[in-house]
């Protein structure tokens, strides 16, 4: 086989290293990839928004199958594109995308399938907002309709912060078209889990949970962000509270997007609030997370490249995939400010000790005059693996102090113990 990951961050040098195990597999390509992919694969420079350009690549490069990692792509309707050319892609296309591009057709979606969530209403301008922020009790969440790289949502305490959240959003604009509409819904308390399969419209597996960290300071304390850590799994879902999301709140989506003609091939993501009346979902992501899919690929019994062609090809219920024991502790190294401003350009040293003990899936970073740099707010993932969180946990941390840039900033408690009861 040969296999062509698309994007250029940690989730797709997970993906790509996963994929390389495969015994099927000849050749691996990511494109754009990062230094760290480079390690794994073969880097390809190619646009995202450039269909045909990577549909020609794909036949001239005989990919047996195609794995888009981001969803700006699969929302703008790369899927339809590669599918029409003939190309096998693990990838939904943009009509079932919106699960994730549209969190108001999301939640109607949940609606009609019985899925449970938050009661909500969509507001179109700031003075309909308003006028449901009137009748709301609070706290409420505030939610960009379209999508804003995971920060276009507020938790609010009070009607002032829901206004100036709502302001934000659809005045200033600040994630442009993304706030042309807002979901206003109920906060939900409980603890929040992560969920994913893979699948093929019709057949799912269900992959490791996870348990994110979006705070950028320890203790939960500052704002959030794409993610500052995560592990795997949650001792929290046994086997009869993971039977029972994937019969509550995975099947039935399948379910009701089938009957639509809307058959969803790819990655299904769920941040789930496991509450007092059971799990409600926050979202629906139409792809891995980042950097969950940095713990939870580890953990994968099965071989990536072969469940994600069967998958792409309708063919997912002849695969076999399970979960490995043991457990998987990713911390992320960002640079100094984010998620506000912050500085590129430092050198990163350190990475190959730490990589001696521990997996290193780098992000954000770049080669420049031959030496590794920084290139983004979040720059790579120091994850470890043990029989225990606890093991897992000392090894990432242990590596990561082997590891040494220009303002980094790591939080220290990840995976030190289950978080209280959060809002979302």
């Amino acid at each position: 086989m040969n296999v062509l990951v698309l994007g250029g961050g940690g989730r797709e040098h997970a993906i790509a290293w996963k994929v390389t195990q495969s015994p099927l597999v000849e050749e691996v390509y990511c494109a754009p990839g990062n230094p760290g992919t480079a390690q794994c694969a073969v880097n390809v420079e190619l646009d995202l928004g450039d269909f045909d350009r990577i549909a020609n690549f794909a036949s001239d490069s005989r990919i047996d199958v195609l794995i888009v990692g981001p969803e700006d792509p699969l929302a703008a309707g790369l899927a339809d594109a590669l599918r029409s050319a003939g190309i096998s892609c693990l990838g939904p296309v943009a009509a079932a995308a919106r699960i994730e591009s549209s969190k108001s057709w999301a939640k109607h979606l949940m609606a009609e399938a019985g899925v449970p969530t938050a009661d909500f209403e969509v507001a179109a301008t700031a003075a309909e907002a308003m006028l449901i922020l009137d009748r709301c009790s609070f706290p409420v969440v505030v939610k960009a309709d379209g999508l804003a790289q995971g920060k276009g949502v507020t938790v609010a305490g009070s009607f002032d912060e829901a206004k100036q959240a709502v302001n934000l959003l659809m005045v200033d604009r600040v994630f442009g078209t993304a706030g042309d509409r807002v979901v206003i819904e109920d906060c939900l308390v409980g603890q929040e889990i992560s969920a994913f399969a893979i699948t093929d419209g019709d057949s799912l597996k269900m992959l490791p949970f996870a348990r994110d960290f979006k705070r950028v300071f320890d203790a939960d304390e500052g704002p959030n962000t794409g993610s500052m850590g995560c592990y795997s799994p949650v001792a929290i879902v046994d086997a009869d509270l993971a039977l029972e999301i994937e019969r509550d709140v995975m099947r039935p989506v399948l379910e009701t997007l089938a009957r639509k003609n809307i058959p969803y091939v790819g990655f299904l993501y769920a941040g789930l609030m496991l509450t007092d009346d059971g799990p409600q979902v926050i979202e629906f992501n139409c792809r891995l997370g980042d950097p969950e899919a940095q713990v939870v690929l580890p953990l994968l019994d099965g071989d990536l490249a072969h469940l994600a062609l069967l998958a792409a090809k309708g063919r997912l219920d002849e695969a076999e995939a399970g979960v490995k024991s043991g457990a998987a502790c990713g911390i992320v190294a960002a640079s100094g400010g984010y998620p506000g401003k912050y500085v590129t350009g430092h050198r990163i040293e350190g990475v190959p000790r730490a990589e001696d003990m521990a997996l290193v899936f780098q992000a954000g970073t770049t080669v420049e005059d031959g030496l590794l740099c920084t290139a983004g707010g979040r720059v790579l993932a120091v994850v470890g693996e043990g029989d225990t969180l606890p093991d897992a946990r000392r090894q990432a941390y242990a590596a990561m102090r082997k590891i040494d840039f220009e303002g980094i900033h790591y939080r220290t408690d990840i995976g030190a113990k289950d978080p209280e009861r959060i809002l979302a």
